[in-house]
């Protein structure tokens, strides 16, 4: 657990995972991580650099571009009393390993009456830019978070990279650490030793009087420029970042409504059937009455990345796009 007498120090994303990894991997010996390449000298990203070496081949295993197998194996290593930690590199192509995640991994406690627990973390990576096109971008975090059983985390900064994933890895529950790629060169003050950021909690990014403004994952950053840059105009903006999607903190989100009267949720994922919808039926169903203004989603369209670099930019939102949106909501009621 963090402390106020932490030492801390300004490291990236990816920093923050490798260095969870190995201190999970420290405290603990039955800490595994498994996948494509998580043994290779540059890691996956630089986020399994120096384990193998570390900890040895016993501990970090390579494995083979068998997705579904891999998620089984790792299922069973945790029934056997480990505590692996599976790395997909792409989101997408983990989706071969569907039969095991929903059929037997999500429901494996409920399905013992509570006497058998899979503690296992699927680290799931998903990117955009460089031209990655659909098979390399998209983000299954909706769906994931809608299957009983399974705890999904999308961290935006390097301090809830490292936290959420030490809680993951120490705790008891099968969970998702979501991963957007293009966080991992952020860089952000993390402690050096082992901490813990709860499931469950959100936290506010920056405090507002005239909107809320829900950021998931990747969106954070996007939000909070746009978020500043209104501050010029005279529009004061609420940022929150969830933090994890299962469990949501709908409570501090309906907290910030009810102070704001206005909601904009900005989401890496499609409109249709996406978290957005989760978030605003959420805050309709406890302080609707509260809503000045009918809710407004941004999102990605219901298409999939084009391949064209010049085309995947306009594909997805930017600040500009997103301050337009909430400076649009704001001379709606005449302000």
């Amino acid at each position: 657990m963090q402390t106020q007498t932490a030492t801390t120090r300004e490291i990236t994303y990816a920093q923050a995972i490798q260095e969870a990894l190995d201190q999970a991997m420290g405290l603990c010996d039955d800490v595994i991580v498994m996948g494509q390449l998580v043994d290779y000298k540059s890691g996956i990203f630089g986020t399994t650099t120096g384990l193998v070496e570390k900890y040895g081949k016993n501990r970090v295993l390579d494995m083979p571009v068998a997705e579904a197998m891999m998620t089984s194996a790792a299922g069973g290593a945790a029934l056997a009393g480990l505590r692996p930690v599976v790395v997909h590199q792409r989101l997408d192509f983990m989706l071969y390993s569907m039969d095991a995640i929903v059929n037997w991994i999500s429901l494996w406690y409920f399905k013992s009456n509570g006497e058998s627990r899979m503690p296992l973390t699927i680290r799931a990576i998903t990117g955009k830019g460089w031209g990655q096109g659909p098979q390399h971008s998209k983000s299954f975090h909706a769906f994931f978070a809608h299957i009983p059983g399974l705890r999904v985390a999308m961290p935006s900064t390097a301090f809830d990279a490292k936290g959420l994933l030490l809680e993951s890895i120490l705790g008891e529950n099968p969970t998702f650490i979501i991963e957007g790629r293009s966080l991992f060169s952020m860089k952000d003050e993390v402690p050096e030793i082992p901490y813990r950021v709860r499931f469950g909690e959100g936290k506010i990014m920056k405090s507002g009087k005239d909107v809320t403004l829900v950021a998931i994952g990747t969106f954070v950053p996007l939000a909070m420029r746009a978020a500043f840059d209104l501050l010029k105009n005279g529009i004061d903006v609420e940022v929150i970042d969830p933090r994890t999607l299962s469990p949501f903190d709908n409570a501090l989100v309906c907290e910030s409504v009810a102070k704001t009267g206005r909601l904009v949720v900005v989401d890496p994922g499609w409109n249709f059937s996406g978290f957005s919808a989760e978030v605003v039926a959420g805050v309709v169903e406890q302080v609707g009455s509260v809503l000045k203004a009918n809710p407004i989603r941004v999102t990605l369209p219901d298409s999939h990345t084009p391949m064209s670099m010049s085309l995947e930019s306009q594909y997805y939102p930017d600040e500009q796009r997103l301050s337009d949106t909430i400076t649009k909501l704001m001379r709606q009621n005449g302000l």
